[in-house]
């Protein structure tokens, strides 16, 4: 079984983005959301695509099977979707960590109806494992639901309140 130990961040400043290794650009789209399991599809730079289940609800831990599917099926699924389509550049950015080993941090990038959303994950070998956090990492926001893609796809970014867009402006400075 596979399980996804993962941190979720804001943005400080784009320091980040003179350590990019990798981009790419990422669509997913909701099946399911129940309160055990979400069910999603992705299309990654639209030539390999994942259906993809995971425990819920959003936490550091969670289940994540996810199954190599056809292109075209998932643009077909993405038909059934429930909510908006996520769209967004993930870049790949390695950094240390305090162990002395090399983890790599992905920052999401969101455009469409989640534009101007800027989340950075790290995943961990274990939910315990310390992590070093570069000086362009804000506030923790692992386990608030509203920056998971499942909610983002039900309540983008762009319907958040202008209270809470500048709540998430202050929590990044």
């Amino acid at each position: 079984m596979n399980f996804e130990i993962e941190r979720k961040f804001l943005i400080r400043s784009r320091e980040w983005e003179q350590h990019v290794k990798s981009r790419s650009t990422i669509r997913q789209a909701y099946l399911d959301s129940a309160p055990k399991v979400s069910i999603r599809v992705r299309i990654k730079d639209n030539a390999s695509a994942t259906l993809t289940l995971k425990s819920r609800p959003s936490s550091l831990r969670r289940l994540e099977l996810e199954y190599p599917i056809p292109t075209l099926e998932a643009e077909a699924l993405m038909q059934l979707r429930r909510g908006a389509v996520v769209e967004k550049v993930r870049h790949v950015v390695p950094y240390g960590d305090a162990s002395g080993g090399d983890l790599c941090w992905e920052i999401d990038t969101f455009f469409g109806e989640n534009q101007g959303l800027v989340v950075a994950e790290i995943e961990l070998p274990d939910e315990h494992h310390a992590v070093e956090l570069p000086s362009w990492i804000g506030a923790e926001v692992t386990g608030q639901s509203q920056y998971y893609n499942g909610t983002l796809s039900q309540r983008p970014y762009s319907s958040w309140s202008q209270a809470s867009t500048a709540d998430s402006a202050e929590r990044r400075a």
